[in-house]
């Protein structure tokens, strides 16, 4: 062999490495984190691609001449929730991607912590 790259299985492992990824990002979407804001009386639920799939108020929280208060407790339970699946985004993307990788790469060597933008 001449050391020159086999095209057909450079096409295969890029094929597999799609499907790999495709596969993770099924998972990431049945993944799910609940954060909750102000002792409970908000509750934001999380997929791990991101996108809230539920919110939680007790009514104890509704109070018309308020809504300033249970519109801050929405928004720091929506950043937190969102903040803890971009956590399990991470680790899965970085899971999947380790087991394409020739052993020994580290991908957090590789800077920005192994992250994928954008996935």
């Amino acid at each position: 062999m001449d050391g020159t790259p086999n095209m057909a299985d450079l096409f295969g492992k890029m094929a597999d490495m799609q499907k790999r990824m495709a596969d993770t990002q099924a998972r990431l979407a049945e993944e799910k984190v609940t954060a909750e804001a102000g002792g409970g009386m908000v509750a934001v639920t999380a997929d791990g691609t991101g996108r809230i799939v539920s919110i939680k108020i007790e009514k104890t929280v509704v109070d018309p001449e308020d809504t300033e208060m249970l519109e801050d407790l929405v928004v720091a339970g929506v950043n937190k929730a969102l903040e803890e699946a971009e956590g399990i985004k991470q680790r899965k993307m970085q899971e999947a991607a380790s087991t394409m990788l020739p052993p020994g790469l580290d991908l957090g060597a590789m800077g920005g912590g192994g992250g994928f933008p954008g996935l």
